[in-house]
């Protein structure tokens, strides 16, 4: 046989193993609220051959390709506990357990890592908590789809109803429409239908009623059964307390807002400071996605060195505050043609620092150029550190941070020697690390940190719900503090 015809051979055994992988993913998800995940990327709802992909994409941060022979065996076992609604990280099992020098099965180190979330020890089930998109814009939407992914489970987050003003003739279709299609983040993973008489959107069987608004005190929730629901404001309209508690109407009980939030509004980074959110707290503010981009790896480095001062530079994709072409816009150079310029403009990701991560007290400066791409941005962020190091060190941090760490569903990590910003469409994390563009010379360093400011803002977003909701299930393995 011919080492192309083995190669095809592995291939195919490996297509069957992934195979076979996916009813058991799918049971743990909707029968016992389980998501399976492969070094933070969840397996649930995915195809072969991204099965495949996920488990090769291990190669760039661990050193080595997993393969589906080795995690397949974690899957079983977990099959067999009884798992109470969790996260497991099936990559760090069979990391862990290769590790494990006590000569246990697999069956038998699965029952004891994941302890934590069987029998006696596991959580219940939560009731569904019912969530409001107000504004159905960029983030509206993409927010829309991660919701209505996670809530294969039937527990958890469940989205009820978005929150529009009113755009004329076949307004529901257009906006069905635009869910189920996207220029930059493609077609809609499942079915949606319209009920133009219940005014309603259908979506993989979640009903999601569309109410027509010019203001927040025109809206009485209960009245469409929504009770104790969280509203997300999308609008960026309003950014402070006053403005935003004019939401805290009836059957809403918290507001989050998908902008920096202004005077005492807790600014949150999940990962970062999501556990100082007070739980009689109903107003909160996710940031900005520079922020949620530049925080994380920021704590990772004054963590382990210290940081003395930094600069943060963000080159950014255009948004849809900008122009198409030139025209009038209150800002100085926003109003000049997005697809045509380079940009220069503010960027408040800096001095949200200090919100997100009040004992660092290093000053922080920054400055964006928004450049003509529709997504994906990055941030360099300059830093002088506490002490010396150097770029092999900095690195195996960097690298250890993102597959161990609390901050392992913030932070990635790529090796990609060709790798370019629409390569990172679709990343579920705030920030990605390019090994190959960072510097470190002494005491002075250069981080390059890719970062979907769409799709993987909204990702954090959605965590930040889950946590104020009490349905951000446990991890196990747990992450190394």
């Amino acid at each position: 046989m011919t080492v192309k015809d083995d190669s095809f051979t592995d291939w195919k055994n490996r297509e069957e193993i992934a195979e076979s992988m996916i009813p058991l993913i799918g049971m743990l998800h909707r029968e016992r609220d389980v998501t399976v995940l492969l070094h933070s990327r969840s397996l649930v709802n995915k195809s072969v051959v991204s099965i495949l992909k996920t488990h090769r994409f291990a190669r760039q941060i661990a050193g080595e390709e997993l393969s589906v022979t080795d995690t397949l065996p974690f899957v079983q076992a977990l099959t067999t506990l009884d798992l109470g609604p969790s996260q497991i990280d099936i990559g760090r099992l069979a990391e862990i357990h290769q590790a494990d020098d006590r000569g246990l099965s697999v069956a038998e180190f699965t029952a004891e890592a994941v302890a934590g979330a069987t029998g006696g020890n596991k959580i219940d089930r939560r009731e569904p908590r019912d969530v409001v998109l107000y504004g159905f814009g960029r983030i509206g939407r993409l927010v829309a789809r991660l919701l209505i992914e996670k809530a294969g489970s039937g527990n958890g987050l469940r989205l009820r109803a978005i929150v529009v003003r009113g755009g004329g003739d076949q307004d529901i279709i257009k906006r069905a429409s635009l869910l189920r299609r996207d220029s930059i983040h493609g077609q809609f993973q499942g079915t949606i239908t319209v009920d133009e008489a219940e005014s309603a959107i259908i979506a993989n069987g979640n009903t999601i009623k569309v109410i027509y608004a010019d203001d927040p005190s025109e809206v009485d929730y209960t009245a469409y059964g929504i009770n104790n629901a969280i509203l997300i404001d999308n609008t960026g309209k309003w950014r402070d307390r006053e403005g935003l508690s004019q939401h805290l109407r009836p059957g809403i009980d918290k507001v989050v807002l998908t902008a920096p939030g202004k005077g005492d509004v807790p600014n949150i980074v999940h990962g970062v400071n999501h556990d100082t959110i007070k739980p009689d707290e109903q107003i909160l503010s996710c940031a900005s996605c520079t922020t949620n981009a530049i925080v994380p790896p920021l704590k990772a480095m004054a963590d382990e060195y210290g940081v003395l001062r930094g600069h943060v530079e963000t080159v950014h994709s255009f948004t849809n505050d900008q122009n198409l072409l030139d025209n009038y816009h209150k800002a100085d150079r926003r109003g000049r043609s997005a697809p045509l310029n380079m940009v220069i403009t503010e960027t408040g990701a800096a001095s949200a620092v200090a919100k997100a991560l009040p004992d660092l007290k290093a000053p922080i400066t920054g400055s964006s150029i928004r450049v003509p791409v529709p997504d994906v941005s990055i941030a360099i962020l300059s830093l002088r550190l506490g002490r010396e190091t150097t770029r092999e060190e900095v690195l195996d941090h960097l690298r250890d941070v993102s597959l161990t760490s609390p901050l392992k569903r913030q932070i990635d990590f790529t090796t990609a020697p060709d790798a370019v910003s629409s390569d990172f469409i679709g990343s579920r994390h705030s920030s990605i690390v390019d090994a190959g563009a960072t510097k470190v010379d002494g005491d002075n360093a250069i981080l390059y940190l890719w970062y979907d400011n769409e799709f993987g803002y909204s990702c954090q977003v959605v965590r930040v719900v889950q946590h104020v909701t009490g349905v951000e299930y446990p991890t196990y393995p747990a992450p190394a503090v």
